[in-house]
Order: C-alpha cells, then structure tokens, then sequence
C-alpha cells in the first residue's frame, strides 16, 4: 500500500505567540495572546441523513438489510479508495473521505487491536469493504495510521487507527453521511481512526478545497476569509457596522486550539495575534491579517463568500489571500 504524508505545521507555544503580539503595528492598543477564548462564527447546519434512526439486522452484523440488496450500488463502491482526504461535516467535525468524497466508516464488532473484521456475507454487501492497494494519505492524514488486514477471503482491507474501513452502500452522493449510527455500531471515521465527532475540530484548522487548495476554517468548519480592503501593517480594519453582519470576525483563538496554522508568518515579528478593533471588538489575526467567515456559507466546505466584491478572499495557512489578483 502506498502511502504519502504532508505533516501539519507545529503549533506554537503560548510564550512564543506573547512575544510576537507587539509586532502587528495596531493603534488602539498591544494585542494580547492571553485573551483567546476561542474563535465565535455562524454556525451553519446541513443534515445528516439517518443519524442513528436505521436499526441493523438480527445477524450480529448491525448491517442495514435494505441496502444489502442493492448489488450495483455495493459493487461500485468497493473500488479502489485512491488519496484519502479530510472533509468537515457540520454534524461530525472531521470525517475521512476516499477519492470520490465518499465518507469512510468503522464498526463496533470490529476491532483494533489486533485489527480484525466482523463483517461479511450481507453485512459487506450492504458496507463494502474499502481495498488496501492504492489507498494513500492526502493533506491532515497521518501515513502510519494507515494500515491492512487480511480479511476471511484473502482480501487486504484498509485500516485507519487499527480500525477496518467501510463505505456505505446507501451513501450515493460525495459526502452523503446516511450510515452514521446505523445499528448503533456504525460510525463515521475521523482522520485518527476514532469515530468523528465535532468536537474534536479545533478552533482553526485547515481543510482541502477542491477548488482553492489548502484553506483555513474554523472550529464549525467554516471557511474563514480575509478583506483585502484591511491594512495589515499598521493593522486597520475596513469592515464595520453593517459589514459585520455579513462578515462576522473570527473571535480569539488559543494557538493551542489550531492545527496547520502558521503561528509564525511570513515575516519575522509577525505571526498569530489578537487585533483590538477600533470598535472593542477583539478579532483573530494570521499573519497579522484580521480574518472573518460569511454569513453568506450556510454549511462546511461552502465558499460563497470567495471573490464577493473582488475584495473578500478565502485565507491561505499563512495569511495570504487564496486566488486574489497580484497587487
């Protein structure tokens, strides 16, 4: 199995991101890494079909008897799982995904440790087995924790975190998450092998966007924003009064609580601080670059807001504005 790994950068410690807070050039006061309470935006919502409401069959196997007689659907989906990605789902948090967007699952009976699958006959069909070869790691997913078991056929089937992994027979759109709680022992896989759950998603974290790359979000999943008509040195901000209602800021969040942020910046001085708006408001900074969500993105992974006015930009790990023309 191949598999490939880009690790996500080190998170800064508390004193380090305190050194940096008089670096940003603000007028209305020092900003203070100490007073990061964690990042506040809309919270959107999409469904989550069937969350827990399928019971499983009188097997043992908590497969869902329906779905075992739809062959084509489960044939198709035993391909290959190709460069697994990390998706944000606002009901779960962080949910691993295939190639396809297909949401991957792991199974109560199962086990870890030794990996050792439980699942055959009508169970596979209905939750087809994800293949070993070719399954590789993409951006946030931890290579080692990738693994194999051999199943009772000879099969090799991947496993994250010890765990065996599953697709989900009645999931047929990309990111449809119908087999969540099926049985009360199917669940979605997070990135750590463990069963996804929204609160694991840290304040700011980064996600991969088809379209745009690497783009940061926040702890809802969110995509988060920079306005290019903002002042990063000396810091200002553009956006107030009735701009905020469409733009809310992203409140403070603790350097602790993000993954793949660049604490540092690009340049030296510069780096992960507190903005204290001209209005009281205190806002996240990356790069010494204020950053907000849309109220316009009603769900994870929505990017409505990228490009609006030609001065609104999804927001790069670094702070850099992800598709904006060179200035």
């Amino acid at each position: 199995m191949k598999t490939s790994w880009r690790s996500a950068s080190l998170v800064a410690s508390a004193a380090a991101v305190l050194a940096l807070t008089t670096a940003c050039g603000q007028e209305s006061g020092t900003p203070s890494a100490s007073q990061n309470v964690g990042a506040t935006a809309p919270a959107g919502g999409y469904g989550s079909a069937g969350l827990g409401t399928s019971a499983g069959t009188g097997t043992g196997t908590g497969a869902d008897a329906g779905a075992a007689t739809d062959q084509q659907n489960a044939g198709a989906q035993a391909a290959a799982a190709g460069k697994l990605s990390v998706s944000a789902n606002a009901e779960l948090g962080q949910v691993l995904t295939d190639s396809a967007g297909r949401t991957l699952y792991r199974f109560d009976q199962d086990t870890a440790e030794p990996p050792k699958t439980n699942c055959e006959g009508d169970c596979a069909t209905a939750w087809p087995p994800v293949p070993a070869d070719d399954a590789t790691a993409g951006e946030g997913i931890d290579e080692s924790l990738l693994g194999e078991v051999t199943r009772p056929d000879g099969t090799k089937q991947l496993t994250v975190g010890g765990w065996p992994a599953y697709r989900y027979a009645k999931d047929v759109n990309p990111g449809d998450t119908k087999g969540q709680g099926v049985g009360g022992t199917w669940y979605a896989l997070a990135p750590d092998g463990k069963k996804a759950s929204l609160e694991d998603l840290p304040g700011l974290s980064t996600r991969k966007d088809p379209e745009l790359g690497e783009i940061v979000v926040d702890k809802n999943g969110h995509t988060v924003y920079r306005f290019m008509k903002d002042s990063q040195w000396p810091m200002k901000t553009a956006c107030t009064g009735e701009c905020l209602e469409k733009w809310p800021v992203v409140a403070p969040v603790d350097a602790k609580d993000t993954k793949g942020i660049d604490l540092q910046g690009s340049t030296p001085n510069r780096g992960y601080v507190v903005f204290d708006r001209p209005d009281g408001i205190k806002q996240q900074t990356i790069d010494c670059v204020p950053i907000y969500t849309f109220a316009g993105d009603k769900k994870p992974g929505d990017t409505n807001g990228q490009g609006v006015g030609g001065t609104w930009f999804a927001v790069a790990p670094d702070g850099k504005p992800v598709g904006a023309p060179a200035q």
